[in-house]
């Protein structure tokens, strides 16, 4: 099946496209609990190697603290990511976060009039349109919805681009609680808040990959979770 997702890591960029990611990213260093370590921790190796430089008292102390730091901010870091892909639930410690599971029974999607899949969820009990994206790494809410749905975002999460058909958006990680939709049922389902996403929402490869199977068959998509139950046929939007 083609993939024909908005969501995936920028691969080129122009020099502007660079300098603005730059601002972007030093602009997300107060937000983010990690970066803000991986700051500090880089200063002070760069403090430690001039103390020991100077033959100053507990310079190498301090610079070994600082790499240790770091490399705990980089596991950390991989852990996080590591979450996108279902294939490493079984490897990859939930760390303090909970555990991604998606549940129920085979629930059918119509192509709707657009050509797209659209379904009709409840996030944390709150209704939410989404569009289903086979090309989508990750579950995206816009802002709007994820105040609504009452999702924040994740303390300590590393910040996100996404590559949108508007352009680059910075996102921030989140936890969705519950998402339902026809017989599935998603819990501690990893998504990102996209500010400048629009009023799109979009269903992710990291909910489908956790899933039985999913399949097209004409102009329905059929997903297939864990724990076979009734079908259940959502209304097109």
């Amino acid at each position: 099946m083609e993939k024909t997702g908005w969501q995936h890591y920028v691969p080129k960029m122009s020099v502007k496209q660079t300098w603005d990611s730059a601002a972007e990213f030093i602009a997300a260093i107060p937000q983010s609990g990690l970066l803000l370590g991986a700051v500090a921790a880089l200063f002070a190796g760069w403090l430690g190697a001039v103390m020991v430089r100077r033959h100053v008292p507990l310079g190498g102390i301090v610079r070994f603290a600082s790499t240790v730091a770091l490399i705990g901010i980089a596991l950390t870091i991989v852990l996080q990511l590591a979450r996108f892909d279902s294939r490493l639930d079984s490897f990859v410690p939930e760390n303090m976060l909970p555990r991604q599971e998606v549940t129920g029974g085979e629930t059918r999607i119509p192509l709707a009039q657009d050509g797209h899949f659209w379904l009709r969820a409840e996030v944390n009990g709150e209704p939410v349109d989404f569009l289903v994206d086979t090309g989508a790494t990750l579950t995206a809410l816009s802002q709007g919805s994820a105040d609504r749905a009452g999702l924040v975002p994740r303390k300590g999460g590393i910040p996100i681009r996404l590559n949108t058909a508007n352009g680059a958006v910075a996102a921030q990680l989140s936890t969705i609680d519950e998402l339902r939709f026809g017989n599935v049922a998603a819990r501690g389902l990893d998504a990102v808040i996209a500010p400048n996403l629009g009023d799109t929402n979009v269903i992710g490869m990291n909910l489908l990959t956790r899933l039985a199977s999913w399949r097209v068959e004409g102009r329905t998509m059929i997903l297939v979770p864990n724990n076979p139950q009734p079908v259940v046929v959502p209304e097109g939007i």
